[in-house]
């Protein structure tokens, strides 16, 4: 991922799970907070609306411990810290130094942007959760290295 946003020509990158539970048509929302200089950070958050969607329950309350912690650990106050819709100005990326390559990519990102007081915008998105049957692929080990790796980013000695 970071080498394929290192070789992005634009100043604005739009990350999107290619698993198709997230829909191209919310990439106009979600430039909004951007183009109106309100943001340079954006995530599409999934359960901002009053459709919940989730193929697991147990995916659902991962989601919700994981993003609580985030929460607690950066005093921040998200709604969906493990989204795969996010949009971000390439020069911010940068600075981070995002040295994940999988499912611990998200709380990688989001904890370094946090720990570097940069906000994180959200709005709501459209969201078609699959099943494993489909191909869906995380599972129990990915929340335990997220939670570790929140952990570690915020104990981490500033540069």
């Amino acid at each position: 991922m970071s080498a394929g946003i290192k070789a992005a020509r634009g100043e604005i990158i739009i990350l999107q799970d290619a698993d198709l539970e997230y829909n191209p048509e919310d990439y106009k929302k979600l430039l909004e907070p951007i183009e109106d200089n309100l943001a340079d950070v954006v995530y599409g958050a999934r359960f901002m609306t009053n459709k919940k969607k989730t193929s697991y329950f147990l995916h659902f309350v991962a989601n919700r411990i994981l993003t609580l912690i985030t929460n607690i650990l950066f005093k921040s106050n998200l709604n969906d810290m493990e989204t795969g819709y996010k949009i971000f100005r390439k020069d911010i990326f940068e600075q981070l130094q995002i040295k994940a390559t999988g499912f611990n990519f998200e709380p990688e990102f989001t904890a370094k942007l946090l720990k570097q007081k940069i906000e994180i915008f959200e709005v709501p998105i459209t969201f078609n959760p699959r099943n494993y049957s489909q191909g869906k692929k995380i599972k129990f080990i990915d929340a335990i290295e997220a939670i570790w790796t929140l952990i570690k980013v915020r104990l981490m000695k500033p540069k």
